[in-house]
């Protein structure tokens, strides 16, 4: 690899994990064509092999399943010893579906997912960035997570969790870091399911407000932005008329 951070210094090294699809994706084409130096992490190696030949001098990748932690661990490990000094870590990796049956078999991988692996990647990259002394720790949320959604409790409920672990992440770091929860609305992605879906934005564009926010470095942020006003109206509806939706 040829990539000299001395003379590139107003690029970033930046971890993506969960990088091969969606908004993690996005985010790794928006940062990578602007010459920052990437290390990525997805569970499908050919979709990881296909990125790099875009940008093979200032890509790194790993392969790894967050659900497992030896793996995901080596991972962080490996592109830590490639990349060095990190200046942002992205974290991505998430599912859901709809489960109006309540089928746990349903439920545990969004469980394992969104909850278990997902708790171990922040905490081993907050640990990075204590140890540096700097970082900027990103975690992709979700506006879903504001209220319990009888069509998929599983995704809402994990989503709530994140919300809440970022900001006691946000509280934890409050003189020593920046670490952001990002919340989308709904992104034309496959992570997009049900019929009659409201508001559902272009990956790109979500992708563009995802990094302004960063690069302005909110401690949350709704994307896209119409999603706040949404958001608010949904936090503060009674149940009494949320429980009719």
């Amino acid at each position: 690899m040829v990539y000299d951070k001395e003379v590139n210094m107003n690029k970033k090294t930046i971890i993506i994990i969960g990088a091969t699809s969606g908004i993690g994706r996005a985010l790794y084409e928006n940062y990578a064509a602007d010459g920052n130096l990437i290390g990525i992490v997805g569970r499908r190696a050919n979709l990881l092999d296909e990125l790099r030949q875009e940008y093979p001098d200032t890509t790194v990748t790993a392969t790894a399943d967050v659900t497992k932690q030896d793996e995901i661990a080596r991972a962080i490990d490996a592109l830590r010893a490639e990349l060095k000094d990190i200046d942002l870590a992205v974290v991505c990796s998430g599912t859901g579906d709809i489960n109006t049956p309540l089928d746990y078999a349903v439920e545990r991988p969004t469980i394992d997912t969104n909850v278990t692996g997902w708790t171990f990647v922040v905490d081993t990259l907050y640990n990075i960035f204590e140890q540096q002394g700097h970082g900027h720790l990103v975690a992709i949320t979700s506006a879903g997570g504001l209220r319990g959604e009888s069509m998929a409790p599983a995704y809402s409920a994990s989503k709530a969790y994140q919300i809440n672990y970022m900001e006691a992440m946000r509280k934890k770091a409050y003189k020593s870091g920046n670490h952001i929860d990002i919340r989308p609305g709904l992104v034309d992605t496959a992570m997009a399911k049900g019929e009659r879906l409201f508001w559902v934005m272009p990956v790109e564009k979500v992708a563009s407000q995802i990094i302004a926010a960063i690069r302005k470095q909110k401690s949350k942020a709704y994307v896209t932005k119409r999603w706040h006003v949404l958001a608010i109206i949904n936090k503060n509806l009674p149940y009494s008329i949320y429980k009719k939706m």
